[in-house]
């Protein structure tokens, strides 16, 4: 069900591509999805990964930023599903141990070319990671990394991220094989609009992916306590437990809980 409805929404954002159709019916359907995810804790539900990404970026970018452009809603759920579910964002050593990928060692790699067919794709994956690991993990910004011509040691704070990945993007755009592959728009607008894409995840990586929205478990906590008061079933109060649990509620405070 949850698949079916976020497709069908993506379907209407492609057929409007260009305008942004998120009136207050949509939006209203957009949170509804979101809630039967939240309130789909006491059930064993297999929801593929790039079906709640694309749900959290229409979510945040498409409805919250009042976003146009259905490609770029497209392309930033599969970036999300391809370093959160993949191996895309480790790197091997010779030995065969897996490490993070920083973009230091990204630019050795694209200088090498080892894991790249082309330089347009080295050049997007490092616009690809600027923007994934800035946006996702804003915590792991303002380090210094070793990269660059002799290991050279390199700050890599926002600025940084931002100053790399709009120009990856951009490099990428203009590559002859970005038309061949229809990515020139897309990843031009990457590039152009790199800030408000990459706040749109620090949001999304807060309240979805890094962390839950308080609020919702909250409110799916006091639903399924009221729900077990008017029904006694059972597995309504396990399920107020089992949020309970997730925002680290003193059982003292609800003592239903704690004598179950």
């Amino acid at each position: 069900m949850l698949e079916t409805a976020v497709q069908d929404l993506k379907l209407l954002i492609s057929e409007h591509d260009g305008t942004n159709v998120a009136n207050r019916r949509f939006s209203r359907r957009v949170d509804e999805l979101i809630n039967v995810f939240y309130h789909d804790i006491g059930e064993i539900t297999t929801v593929p990964t790039h079906t709640l990404f694309d749900l959290f970026v229409i979510k945040v970018l498409y409805v919250e930023r009042s976003s146009t452009d259905a490609a770029v809603v497209a392309y930033l759920g599969q970036l999300l599903d391809r370093y959160l579910s993949t191996g895309d964002l480790f790197l091997e050593s010779d030995d065969g141990a897996l490490s993070v990928c920083s973009l230091p060692d990204l630019l050795q790699e694209m200088v090498r070319l080892k894991r790249f067919q082309n330089l347009s794709e080295a050049f997007r994956k490092y616009g690809d990671r600027s923007l994934f690991l800035s946006g996702v993990f804003p915590e792991a910004l303002n380090k210094r990394a070793r990269g660059g011509r002799a290991g050279s040691v390199v700050f890599v704070d926002r600025a940084y991220y931002v100053a790399t990945g709009k120009r990856f993007y951009r490099m990428a755009a203009e590559h002859r094989l970005a038309e061949d592959t229809d990515q020139r728009d897309t990843l031009a607008k990457l590039s152009s609009y790199f800030e408000v894409y990459l706040d749109a995840l620090n949001e999304m990586s807060e309240r979805y992916i890094m962390g839950f929205d308080m609020n919702l478990i909250a409110d799916s906590m006091l639903d399924s306590i009221n729900t077990y008061r008017e029904t006694g079933e059972e597995r309504h109060l396990v399920n107020a437990g089992r949020y309970a649990a997730i925002l680290k509620v003193n059982p003292a405070q609800f003592p239903g809980l704690a004598s179950r």
